[in-house]
């Protein structure tokens, strides 16, 4: 009905014609005074021929917008080889001008991935190698055990991790982004992330609540390690002083819980949204509103639920639920 309905409608003028000549048709038989079956036999036969003629009109036209409509949804070059029942001249023109405009974005998607593809591989060997002078600065830092040592490592370490932003925001944009999904113990990474941001907790005087989990979770392990990383180093952060408390709720929830400054009410629902920093992320010029998104878009891709509380001066509460199943 959605397609005979408007069908009609523009075929309307064509009918009206029709009718009309069937009208001069009968009357002119009329004024002649020929005999009823004399008008009314070929009246039939025309009838019966018009009927025949206009299914073959609807069948074609039918499929037509079939392949139009597919074509539309797809815009895929091998639906074009469908157009050649467009026969007549003004049909050629339009698949002329459609095979031209699928050739020429086939030609805009090549390039852009190929221009996509380019800038991956140099931010990839960018991070790599700028890593080397890091880890150089980290090795050379270590041998000092002074105020000025740890700061510059603490400096180090977050530069490192923006480094590790940038190229993992690159990577989110990807459809071939690769997830090796497997069974891994929660606390080896969340040990991990411990060890690396030790020298914050120390520097900063912040205690940490963690005791072993014995969790294990079906997942990534090197976005899930991220995620988690992030949410530490924000922790760390925005909690001038007091602890940072990592625990596991029922069934599979993860709990990462600080007394930093909080997060105002009107902030939480867009905390998730890419660039937003809130009140008071404009109060920390570094903040720059990616890494929550980030952990909000390798969540979704890893069947992971993030969710977060907070209040003012209180403390911030995230939550993963990681419970989930996926299937890959």
């Amino acid at each position: 009905m959605s397609f005979i309905i408007p069908y009609l409608r523009e075929k309307l003028r064509l009918i009206l014609v029709w009718v009309l000549f069937a009208a001069v048709f009968i009357v002119s038989f009329y004024l002649y005074r020929l005999p009823l079956l004399a008008v009314l036999y070929p009246t039939a036969l025309c009838f019966i021929f018009g009927i025949i003629i206009a299914a073959f009109l609807f069948v074609r036209d039918y499929n037509k917008h079939k392949i139009l409509r597919e074509l539309k949804e797809r815009s895929d070059i091998v639906i074009l080889s469908e157009l050649g029942l467009f026969s007549s001249l003004t049909d050629n023109d339009y698949r002329c001008i459609i095979e031209h405009l699928c050739d020429e974005k086939h030609k805009t998607e090549q390039q852009k991935t190929k221009m996509y593809d380019d800038m991956i591989d140099y931010y990839t060997i960018w991070v790599h190698q700028i890593k080397t002078p890091i880890a150089s600065m980290q090795l050379h830092l270590k041998q000092e055990d002074t105020s000025l040592s740890r700061k510059l490592s603490s400096d180090l370490l977050h530069i490192e991790q923006y480094v590790e932003m940038v190229l993992t925001y690159l990577r989110m944009e990807s459809d071939t982004t690769d997830y090796v999904f497997r069974e891994i113990k929660l606390d080896k990474i969340l040990k991990d992330n411990i060890r690396r941001l030790r020298g914050d907790f120390i520097m900063k005087n912040i205690s940490l609540s963690f005791e072993e989990t014995e969790v294990s979770v079906i997942t990534d392990e090197k976005w899930l390690s991220f995620v988690i990383g992030q949410l530490l180093s924000n922790s760390l952060k925005y909690t001038k002083n007091g602890s940072v408390t990592i625990k596991v709720e029922s069934p599979k929830t993860l709990c990462i819980t600080d007394t930093g400054i909080g997060i105002a009410p009107e902030d939480i629902p867009r905390v998730f949204e890419k660039g937003f920093t809130g009140y008071h992320g404009r109060e920390y010029s570094a903040a720059s509103g990616l890494g929550l998104y980030l952990c909000k878009q390798i969540c979704g891709r890893l069947g992971v639920h993030i969710a977060i509380e907070s209040e003012i001066d209180k403390g911030t509460t995230v939550r993963l639920k990681l419970d989930k199943k996926v299937y890959t």
